[in-house]
């Protein structure tokens, strides 16, 4: 007798079928429209390839194009293998490794026989891998065994893929993909065939180095990075994105500003020019009546910290990699004999501010009365990223965070949430960023605390938006599992920049673990010691990096408020020069940020110059501005000019560059 499955629909609807059956088949008994549009399948939760069978009972949901996420990933899955096999075909004696999906794209490591590869391969490759799509060559799933694997890389020549499948579980299913004669070790899903992939949605963009599995002691080998879409709209619309961010990339803008600049001397850490560190300070500046305004508390506390301390918190079995360590010895100062002797106790460069906060909070006896106690600080803090993983100011190893921390009791928790998330909305408009979406990141698989108290704190948290208003899909609400800090859930709060690239800053997490290992308590209303609950919340993340998004946000061209040169007055003829004196004297009165430019200079040098600074206003004054007392107004990115008597434009512009909670 044939087996049955019964297979449900996302309509409730029930179907059943024969054992052998797959979601293609259901797909064509529906109508041609879906079998033709259909490229996977979400079996009980799970993407799957369209043409395997099910396993039994199960739900079904088919996906097509309009499922952007799941078929982007799938798309971007098989380019990767379609490129790897164009590879080999045209650089024979190539080893292949291992070839994963982007955000955006594909990338595939390859150990090449002769040579390196260069960007100049790409369009031969890329010409290969739509004769490869235009073959159709259907996607087929086998399961292999162990010692298959390591003798088809063995006999094949792929040492790298050969050591990897020598370390693969002996008892766990193992499956290839092949398309036509090439093949590679594979979890999948993939769709169908080579064929549904659009050959004019992807393009190759760059070639790197890369270490075998990461390491710096491994081989080196070519890495390929393409995008792919599902059309070439898509394409199109992620290329015109790249020329535009390259353009607002904050490393030029930043030269052309004078706001930073980075050197191997200090590998990771930003020198911020005086124009950059006006900027800095207008956002700090920002920030800290934002939080006074809030009722934080703000602190300091110290960078360098016992290493006992770092035990008591947990940081440093879980983060002790990142963190730089010091000994707390005086070093021989000898010529001989070694600089430490390595007997010393150990301190470190505090990587996050949270322990020294708890520190402050266990000073003296807190009643349930005291709480919430919220405590901020502008933390300078030091990560010990790899050198190959920095970027700009953008990932940097010292850093300072616009930090909170607040110690509320359990009744308090979303109602405090709730604010910071009212707090969060105003901050990121009043700086230009009107769209954000809100993730809330879940328990991961290594972790503090009990299964209870995870699933209290993932519930108080969601709670906290739904109170706030926010839990609904314009603002992206989406869950994350495995996402959360060792020690706690955690919203997300990813911003959109005017290109449209997300970016994730803010971020709340919810920890009953540290007030626990460290000991903090207070006095209920029971008169009992109770834990507080302990909320991480920061709104730009780090300054530095926010900063980095604020340059390619506005490309440069800052709000009146926040512009480290708000104005430059400049002279036409030098008989103006005295003039524009005063006027520099006047606008610096009013509390504008100018600068004067004197030089013997045409003016429309002084315009372009000023203009590639993105400097928001120039005053232009000559013999007969001098003689009036006026002033001719040129905007940023304007060709007109508007004259006014100077009272009146400084009036206007002061008014203009009040910062948002000043007005």
């Amino acid at each position: 007798m044939t087996q049955m499955f019964r297979i449900t629909l996302p309509d409730g609807s029930l179907r059943e079928v024969p054992a052998g059956t797959t979601p293609a088949d259901i797909a064509a008994a529906i109508g041609p429209g879906l079998a033709k549009a259909a490229i996977a399948a979400r079996v009980d939760g799970s993407v799957r390839d369209i043409m395997r069978p099910f396993d039994g009972d199960a739900q079904l949901a088919l996906i097509t194009a309009k499922d952007e996420k799941d078929a982007l990933e799938l798309v971007r899955h098989d380019l990767a293998h379609v490129m790897a096999e164009a590879v080999q075909h045209l650089f024979p004696g190539t080893q292949i490794t291992f070839g994963p999906a982007t955000d955006d794209g594909f990338y595939y490591d390859f150990a090449p026989k002769d040579r390196p590869f260069t960007e100049e391969d790409l369009p031969a490759i890329e010409a290969e891998m739509r004769a490869i799509i235009a073959r159709n060559e259907p996607f087929v799933r086998e399961v292999w065994s162990r010692q298959q694997l390591i003798d088809r890389w063995t006999e094949q020549g792929e040492t790298f893929k050969a050591e990897w499948a020598a370390e693969l579980p002996e008892g766990e299913e193992l499956t290839i993909y092949r398309q036509g004669a090439w093949l590679d070790m594979c979890r999948g899903p993939h769709m169908v065939s080579t064929g549904k992939l659009d050959p004019a949605a992807f393009k190759l963009t760059r070639v790197s180095g890369a270490y075998w599995r990461g390491d710096q002691k491994n081989a080196m080998l070519s890495r390929i990075y393409g995008t792919g879409w599902l059309n070439k709209k898509q394409l199109d619309a992620h290329m015109t994105r790249i020329e535009e961010a390259a353009k607002r990339d904050h490393r030029r803008i930043g030269q052309e500003m004078d706001l930073f600049h980075l050197q191997s001397e200090a590998q990771g850490s930003v020198f911020w020019h005086p124009n950059g560190y006006l900027l800095w300070r207008q956002l700090e500046a920002y920030m800290r009546r934002r939080l006074d305004a809030a009722g934080y508390a703000e602190v300091k506390t110290p960078q360098l910290m016992d290493a006992r301390q770092w035990e008591a918190s947990g940081h440093w079995g879980k983060y002790r990699e990142n963190m730089f360590v010091v000994p707390d010895e005086v070093p021989n100062t000898e010529d001989e004999g070694p600089v430490l002797t390595g007997e010393g106790d150990l301190m470190a460069l505090k990587p996050m501010n949270c322990p020294a906060h708890v520190l402050i909070f266990r000073q003296g006896i807190k009643s349930y009365r005291d709480l919430p106690m919220r405590l901020a600080e502008f933390g300078c803090c030091h990560r010990n990223e790899p050198h190959g993983a920095l970027h700009g100011i953008m990932r940097v190893r010292q850093f300072t965070q616009d930090d909170a921390h607040i110690f509320c009791r359990e009744d308090q928790i979303v109602e405090e949430v709730r604010l910071f998330c009212d707090l969060l909305d105003t901050v990121y408009k009043d700086l230009g960023f009107d769209s954000y979406a809100i993730k809330l990141a879940l328990r991961p698989d290594k972790r503090f605390g009990t299964e209870e108290m995870w699933d209290r704190a993932e519930g108080n948290l969601r709670d906290a938006v739904r109170a706030a208003g926010r839990a609904g899909p314009e603002y992206g609400w989406e869950e994350l599992p495995n996402e959360g800090a060792f020690y706690s859930p955690k919203l997300e709060f990813h911003l959109t920049d005017a290109i449209g690239r997300t970016w994730q800053c803010g971020t709340i997490q919810l920890d009953y673990v540290l007030p626990e290992r460290l000991d903090a308590s207070y006095i209920g209303e029971d008169g009992e010691r109770h834990r507080p609950v302990m909320l991480h919340r920061a709104i730009l993340g780090t300054f530095e990096r926010f900063l980095g998004i604020l340059i390619e946000h506005h490309a440069g061209r800052f709000p009146l408020w926040l512009a480290p040169v708000q104005a430059v007055v400049a002279t036409i003829v030098s008989d103006a020069d005295d003039y524009a004196g005063e006027v520099m004297k006047q606008m610096a009165a009013a509390g504008l940020r100018a600068d004067r430019d004197v030089r013997n200079e045409k003016i429309n040098y002084k315009v372009r110059e000023h203009s590639l600074a993105k400097v928001p206003v120039l005053l232009v004054v000559g013999k007969r501005e001098a003689e009036e007392g006026t002033v001719a107004i040129r905007r940023l990115g304007s060709q007109a000019q508007t004259m006014m008597p100077l009272a009146d434009a400084i009036a206007m512009l002061k008014a203009e560059a009040l910062a948002p909670d000043l007005v």
